[in-house]
């Protein structure tokens, strides 16, 4: 080792770390200007117009339309109806349960009268014969109803007396109408046939009947309930009650056999034809 590296000033520097060249400082890149975007309210406005809607959205929508439609509708027609039944009285409502309940019990033993003809049709061995006795049974009723067959059954007689010619034909005819209402299903009044388009006209002594000139007494034999049929003459300010009053003597029999034999021929219709032809 020589002096010169013993000096101090030379292990001074060999224990220094060996200088290191300082670097530039980096110069920061200029800005890119930003390229000009869109506001909120036109992105909102692009995402919104032109509507993209598929089909199956709009069929969704359609039926959803519908069907707040009828459920509307039927609110509204519920509410007119409750609104009509809730200002009613309790005698109008009363009725309308009574014909409700009539209409639903005609309305039954319809239904059960044609489950019987289906039930015989179908167990029937021979079907043919057994509809051919129902034909001839419906021509029969109607035979009854029109007045070209005889009729006989339960019923009732009512015999009027009129010596003093004060009996009206209205005052018969409202008899008849009062009969019909009652559930006569045949009516004969001194030997003539009344049906569905029988008139009446003149007064006391001159009555005539679809033409037919009738005299006093005046009979009216009548098939139909005698329970039904008698009761609906003798109500207050009935028939019974108004022939009376005109000095008529009037008597009601009821029989459980009564015989109407009088006949009508049967008409051909001038314009009517069926409207299965």
């Amino acid at each position: 080792m020589s002096n010169q590296d013993e000096t101090p000033e030379y292990r001074l520097r060999r224990e220094l770390p060996e200088e290191v060249p300082a670097k530039a400082p980096e110069v920061p890149a200029p800005p890119v200007a930003a390229e000009p975007g869109l506001t909120g309210r036109q992105r909102l406005a692009q995402g919104l117009w032109p509507p993209r809607v598929s089909r199956a959205q709009l069929i969704v929508a359609l039926l959803l339309f519908g069907l707040g439609f009828g459920l509307a509708v039927q609110v509204a027609s519920n509410s007119e109806g409750d609104s009509a039944l809730r200002g009613a009285r309790q005698e109008d409502l009363v009725r309308i349960l009574d014909e409700l309940d009539d209409r639903t019990q005609r309305l039954e033993d319809e239904k059960a009268g044609l489950e019987k003809q289906r039930d015989e049709l179908e167990n029937s061995s021979d079907q043919a014969e057994e509809a051919r006795k129902q034909t001839l049974e419906k021509e029969r009723q109607l035979g009854i109803l029109a007045g070209t067959v005889a009729a006989q059954g339960p019923g009732i007689t009512m015999t009027i007396e009129d010596t003093k010619g004060t009996v009206e034909a209205d005052m018969l005819l409202d008899a008849i109408q009062e009969l019909r209402a009652a559930g006569a299903e045949a009516i004969q009044v001194n030997g003539v046939r009344v049906v569905a388009s029988t008139y009446l006209t003149g007064s006391g002594q001159s009555v005539s009947v679809d033409g037919n000139k009738i005299d006093a007494p005046f009979r009216f034999k009548v098939i139909g309930k005698p329970q039904d049929l008698e009761p609906a003459l003798n109500i207050p300010g009935g028939v019974v009650q108004t022939l009376e009053k005109e000095q008529a003597t009037v008597t009601v029999e009821r029989s459980t056999k009564i015989v109407v034999d009088a006949l009508r021929a049967a008409k051909q219709p001038d314009y009517a034809r069926s409207s299965s032809e």
